[in-house]
């Protein structure tokens, strides 16, 4: 039978057998050992041996003694045997990754002579060097043709030469290097192997977990958004679907040789590319421990500008992805630069590796609560989803945090315990033999958004007598002087000379009690109206929605007016009791300015052309969209603006509230949505020039069916005008 079919009709009576039928697979199982060698990273080195030496000593300081480097035809006498050589000598434990180059992946199905010069190539290496490494992986992400070259005939030739030159050997073998969660490739190869009497020791998957964005998400890109919270296919239901079929075909090992966080990936969404690379791969390190399948989880490589622990300094990207051949280092030692992921490792490194793992404490949808065991100690892993918060003081006794050594991602004791849970992950280590307690019943603070990743800020928790919220300080003094100066019953009354606005809502100015010469800007909600009272009832209070949103824009690298603390009464029926605080921040002029002086025939405003104004904000709001903001009050008034001497438009919203965030971009109809509203004010030739502009950046024309919800907002607003409440009051207060 062709291999095309043996490889379909088994993973066909795989799946028609219930075999991928995992229950409760999205649950890490308890009290497994974490392999002392689980944490790796991939090297490679220049023909420069003063790199050499740095990523052994790099390594050295990272505490990770298992290595996995790259070698292929020509490297037996080059730098890459050098730095092998080197590697050796330090003890290092090395799987040695044989492959072949792209070119001869690609002919090997149909030309023997690439046979031959694969086995001579897997000979002189292996009669080299295979006595001196830990194992032999073979081959490379074989279902990425594009990047590796194979087809499935021609993987089955290259392994059935390199599993016999292996085997000759007596040597330890891993393979085949898929990549991804793609378990039909796991389950049709493994099924092809096993009737060949091929099966390697060790099953190698580079199981990322980067589609899903978070390494606990479920993943939307399997059968889509709908379906995930279904399926449940998070990394630990991966990593456990996977050792599954591994065991099924009779093979104990599944390890995976490589996963990463590139920094643009993370930057279609989020501007703190390093912070949160350094995030991703403490909760991927640690979910992948706690999963009980992989006998190893290893970082990409070391050195790279793109995904590395080290930066290089060097921006191009080879052409051959280094998930296929980590083949060289770019830059010098001198521009290289160790970033935030490479002590996030370094601090997993040295506290988990080794310990037994006791189960997930925590069972709620978006809090993360792990325990560890061994050398005397006890270890807990705490974080949240992006964005989300919890309490400590709520999750443990008092007494337990009290006792606790606080350690941030990257290995830092904290001498003052953080009062939230973030997306951060933060370590507590007790003494062996305490009983820890946790509060089952605790799981995200409710509807509440922070940005974490914020320079030098801390969130501080607020309670006092009816109220609570949140305060936003460099540190608990800054903390402890805004607690006393904007409790709420110290904010008073909006003076008439401070105040910005009065309607709806009350806007004022206040001192900034951090430094007299600034302002804080203060708003509360005056009136709602009784069928406002009955849809917010549910809802976050106003001031919590303004909070919210504000640090999801940041979050996201949106400018917004910073924000410093919210407040709210608690069981408040009125709706009215809270206060949102941010800082004041000046503007030359707002969008609505611009467009309302476009609409009237002028064709610049302050000095910017009316094309160079639409190019500017179309940019903007583009940007917006793409990085999951449905602002849903894009009016004109709600953009502040300020003019930089070369013309160019730095924009900043307020009016927060509404603003509703995705972990993608936008449909089109959303863009539209908010479009119509910031167009309100312009003209139609103006709106033409506008959409034009903006839907060219998604490759698209402004058709009939996005102009008609432009028509649709324009009677909306006129009726408002002619029969709404200001409309009336306006009529009542002429007539009298």
């Amino acid at each position: 039978m062709n291999p095309a079919w043996k490889f379909a009709s088994a993973v066909l009576a795989y799946a028609l057998l219930g075999k991928l039928r995992l229950p409760q697979g999205h649950s890490p199982s308890s009290s497994h050992a974490v392999p002392e060698d689980f944490a790796g990273v991939c090297v490679a080195t220049t023909p420069d041996p003063a790199v050499d030496a740095y990523v052994i000593s790099q390594l050295q300081a990272l505490g990770v003694r298992h290595v996995r480097l790259d070698f292929t035809y020509g490297d037996e006498s080059s730098h890459v045997a050098r730095f092998l050589q080197s590697l050796i000598a330090h003890q290092f434990q090395i799987s040695l990754h044989l492959l072949q180059p792209f070119a001869e992946a690609q002919k090997i199905e149909a030309d023997p002579s690439v046979g031959i010069a694969w086995k001579s190539f897997l000979e002189a290496a292996l009669d080299r060097f295979g006595s001196q490494v830990h194992q032999v992986e073979i081959t490379s992400t074989i279902n990425r043709k594009r990047w590796a070259g194979y087809t499935l005939q021609g993987f089955l030739n290259a392994w059935e030469i390199a599993h016999q030159v292996v085997r000759d050997r007596q040597l330890k073998l891993a393979g085949p290097s898929i990549t991804d969660f793609e378990p039909a490739y796991n389950i049709g190869i493994l099924s092809l192997l096993k009737a060949r009497a091929e099966l390697p020791d060790i099953v190698t998957d580079n199981l990322f977990s980067e589609r899903s964005t978070e390494p606990e998400r479920y993943d939307h890109k399997i059968l889509g958004h709908f379906f995930a919270p279904l399926l449940k296919y998070n990394l630990i239901k991966k990593a456990r679907l996977l050792k599954k079929i591994t065991t099924d075909y009779g093979v104990s090992q599944l390890e995976s040789p490589a996963a990463f966080w590139t920094l643009p990936r993370i930057a279609r969404l989020l501007p703190d590319t390093e912070q949160k690379q350094a995030d991703y791969l403490t909760r991927y390190m640690v979910l992948a421990a706690a999963s009980g399948a992989l006998s190893r989880a290893s970082w990409g490589p070391l050195i790279c500008h793109r995904e590395g622990l080290i930066d290089d300094g060097e921006q191009p990207y080879p052409k051959l992805e280094r998930i296929t051949h980590y083949a060289e280092v770019t830059g010098a030692p001198s521009n290289f630069r160790l970033r935030p992921s490479f002590y996030a490792h370094k601090a997993f490194a040295s506290l988990i590796p080794g310990t037994q793992y006791l189960g997930a404490l925590s069972t709620y949808q978006g809090l993360e609560v792990h325990g560890f065991k061994a050398k005397g100690k006890l270890i807990h892993v705490v974080w949240t989803i992006n964005g989300k918060a919890a309490s400590f003081a709520e999750l443990y006794p008092l007494s337990d945090l009290s006792n606790a050594e606080f350690i941030t991602r990257d290995g830092a004791l904290t001498e003052l315990a953080p009062d939230l849970i973030t997306e951060s992950p933060v370590y507590l280590r007790w003494k062996d033999g305490r009983q820890i307690s946790i509060n089952s019943d605790i799981g995200l603070i409710d509807q509440l958004a922070v940005h974490h990743h914020l320079p030098n800020k801390s969130h501080f928790l607020f309670k006092a007598d009816q109220w609570q919220g949140l305060l936003l300080a460099n540190d608990a003094q800054e903390a402890a002087l805004l607690h006393d100066s904007l409790h709420p019953a110290n904010i008073g009354e909006p003076p008439r000379e401070a105040l910005l606005r009065k309607a709806r809502n009350a806007v004022w100015r206040i001192p900034d009690p951090r430094d007299p010469r600034r302002q804080l800007v203060v708003k509360q909600p005056l009136k709602m109206h009784m069928h406002k009272k009955f849809l917010d009832r549910f809802k976050p209070s106003k001031a919590k929605r303004s909070w919210n949103g504000a640090s999801e824009l940041l979050r996201r690298g949106i400018a917004t007016a910073p924000p410093v603390a919210y407040f709210e009464q608690a069981g408040d029926n009125s709706l009215t009791q809270n206060y949102f605080i941010c800082e004041f921040v000046e503007a030359d002029f707002s969008a609505r300015d611009m467009f309302s002086a476009f609409a009237t025939g002028a064709h610049e405003y302050r000095g910017v052309s009316a094309h160079q104004a639409y190019q500017q904000l179309c940019n903007y709001i583009a940007r917006m969209h793409n990085h999951g903001v449905y602002f849903r009050d894009l009016s004109g008034g709600n953009i502040l603006i300020k003019l930089s001497q070369d013309n160019q438009l730095e924009c900043l919203l307020i009016d927060t509230n509404r603003a509703r965030f995705f972990n993608h971009g936008l449909d089109i109809d959303q863009r539209i949505s908010d479009l119509t509203r910031i167009c309100n004010k312009l003209h139609w030739a103006g709106r033409e020039q506008f959409m034009a502009l903006y839907l060219q950046t998604l490759g698209k024309q402004f058709i009939w069916r996005y102009r008609v919800p432009f028509y649709i907002y324009d009677l909306k607003v006129s009726f408002k005008r002619k029969v709404g409440r200001k409309a009336i009051k306006k009529l009542f207060n002429r007539n009298t």
